[in-house]
């Protein structure tokens, strides 16, 4: 199967005391660059998440984001510091006192004082954690890889179409030559004969010449391997996996072939094919690169 660098993907999953929400979202990259964003306390899952994510994806910039929402016991309990307060309320009596202040010390100047009201979190279960955590990311991982499935298959789609047309170019290129080289022995027969005012020319001397300009202009070689370039594409097409390192280099080796075959062209239809195969190659190796 054939899967796309760009995907998106997203699970959720509550217990009693807390939810976890996972989004995953990815695009083209030559390497495996995952970014794993969560709340600092669950920093130490990091390693094992990031594990986990490397048996789904193999290349591309993944960006992961986890957040949780904690309820219940999970949110932790208000902790009320009585001697810290205390020793506001008794710095600010001597401030008034000292300075002749007529403000009253209230409830909320003391409740704003740091730390004299605090969050005390819940002990975290690490074991309990991880396994919901890891549940919620395997999860979103699957729905990320079947939207990059689904978007694989489309490429793949289209690049077979592109494979098609490329070979149909190519065989018009094969069925051409012939022609070509019949162009030109009337051309040079003509030569000769208005040099030679019609004293005759030797059969022989004309098939020497065709021969060197055939050797000159014969594209085969590159046609029969653009041909062998498209039949491994498609092979490696339909075997699917993480191709497209692999299918970009066959597209580079294809390259290579049509701008051969360009140089080449002894006449204006061999040209017209050589630069309609470097640019449906073109639109090949763009839709290469978004393939894993």
């Amino acid at each position: 199967m054939i899967k796309s660098m760009t995907g998106y993907g997203h699970a959720e999953k509550h217990t009693e005391t807390r939810k976890f929400s996972v989004e995953i979202k990815s695009v083209n990259n030559r390497y495996a660059d995952i970014n794993i964003r969560m709340p600092r306390k669950y920093i130490f899952l990091e390693s094992r998440l990031r594990s986990v994510l490397k048996e789904y994806v193999e290349r591309g910039k993944i960006d992961v984001f986890i957040n949780t929402e904690e309820y219940g016991e999970a949110a932790g309990s208000l902790q009320y510091n009585e001697v810290l307060a205390g020793e506001y309320i008794a710095a600010m009596r001597t401030m008034i006192e000292k300075y002749g202040l007529s403000q009253e010390i209230r409830a909320e100047d003391v409740a704003r004082a740091p730390e004299v009201f605090s969050i005390e979190e819940a002990e975290l279960d690490e074991d309990e954690l991880c396994s919901y955590l890891e549940s919620t990311l395997r999860e979103a991982a699957e729905h990320f890889n079947e939207s990059r499935s689904a978007e694989g298959a489309r490429l793949k789609e289209d690049l077979l179409k592109k494979l098609e047309e490329l070979l149909a170019i190519t065989e018009d290129v094969i069925a051409h030559e012939p022609e070509i080289m019949q162009a030109y022995k009337e051309r040079l027969t003509q030569k000769l004969n208005e040099i030679l005012e019609d004293k005759g020319i030797e059969e022989s001397r004309i098939a020497a010449e065709c021969v060197i300009y055939a050797d000159k202009i014969s594209t085969d070689e590159e046609t029969v391997r653009l041909k062998s370039h498209i039949e491994q594409m498609r092979h490696e097409l339909e075997k699917g996996g993480s191709v497209g390192r692999k299918l970009d280099f066959i597209a580079q080796e294809m390259n290579r072939e049509a701008n051969t075959t360009l140089s080449k062209a002894g006449d204006l239809l061999t040209a017209d094919c050589g630069i309609a195969m470097k640019t449906l190659i073109e639109k090949i190796r763009e839709q290469i690169q978004n393939i894993e």
